[in-house]
């Protein structure tokens, strides 16, 4: 089979039986696609996947990197092309994976950025209640910090899908797996004001989306960035201001309160709770941080090792 035609059928694949997102299939596409132009450059015409070899693929880890890419984004493209094949091999289109053995270059973990407790209690008193946008935009900030939501997940919520009286929400998250995650009093007193006069954003009859953008149209993730930032700017002096830091903050002051670390990764949607514990090294940096501080031996304390 040849290469372009098996990544057309892997890439449909991805769409039609594994419904992933189309920022997933994206992503697959554009690293396949420099897979095969890194193949093209070794090469014409491109082999038929049952010719590449381990061989084959291992250098196109080193066409990245003096393509400029960074560690990060290079695991990102080896994880594409690794998929492809294993699709491959599943589907008997080979009959062994050249990709099974590859090993990704190692990458550090950056902390996740957080607001402390005091800059999160000062956030609320940076929304105009008064007006409809400025109930709209603390209803998405309460939301995301109450309840460590993906801002994509927050933004495909519809109209009647918040469980006011048990105080639930159910959201699809990554892989279209759905989970149901707690809303605080906070949140859904100010999402029913918001909803009251929602329709002074001049939604269309048809128009299901919670949260609306200045035009009635469901609020796009450009314009959530923007009030999330505006909004956290007076309040924290965070290198980032994003959705994302209210996410993070959530788990963040979740765990710092003693919360049960399996309960938090449920919340958060996480498939393992090897992705939660990132938020436990913040908690132990802090300490670690506040013992340096204050006393007087503090400065022989070690940063943490992951």
């Amino acid at each position: 089979m040849d290469l372009q035609s098996a990544i057309r059928s892997f890439l449909s694949t991805l769409d039609v039986e594994k419904s992933s997102s189309p920022h997933t299939t994206l992503t697959y596409s554009t690293a396949l696609e420099q897979f095969c132009d890194y193949l093209a450059e070794y090469g014409s015409p491109l082999p038929e996947v049952g010719q590449i070899r381990e061989a084959d693929i291992r250098p196109f880890m080193g066409w990245l990197h003096d393509k400029g890419l960074g560690k990060s984004s290079i695991r990102l493209k080896l994880a594409a092309v690794r998929s492809f094949f294993k699709h491959l091999l599943r589907s008997g289109i080979i009959d062994k994976n050249p990709a099974a053995m590859l090993a990704s270059p190692k990458t550090s973990r950056p902390l996740p950025s957080f607001i402390n407790v005091g800059e999160a209690a000062r956030l609320w008193d940076m929304f105009d209640v008064s007006t409809v946008k400025g109930l709209r935009n603390k209803a998405l900030c309460e939301l995301l910090y109450g309840s460590g939501l993906r801002i994509h997940e927050a933004l495909g919520l519809n109209v009647g899908q918040i469980d006011t009286s048990a105080r639930t929400v159910r959201v699809t998250g990554k892989g279209a797996k759905q989970r149901i995650v707690p809303l605080t009093k906070e949140t859904i007193e100010t999402i029913e004001s918001y909803q009251l006069r929602r329709a002074e954003l001049g939604p269309d009859d048809s128009e299901q989306a919670l949260f609306l953008g200045d035009r009635g149209g469901r609020l796009t993730s450009s314009s959530a960035w923007r009030i999330v930032r505006r909004a956290l700017g007076p309040v924290t002096e965070a290198r980032r201001k994003s959705p994302h830091v209210l996410r993070h903050s959530f788990a963040t002051h979740l765990l710092d309160n003693g919360a049960d670390l399996s309960a938090v990764s449920d919340m958060l949607g996480h498939s393992s709770l090897s992705t939660t514990q990132i938020y436990t090294h913040v908690s132990v940096e802090r300490l670690k941080e506040a013992y340096r501080r204050a006393h007087p031996r503090g400065s022989s304390i070690t940063t943490l090792d992951h």
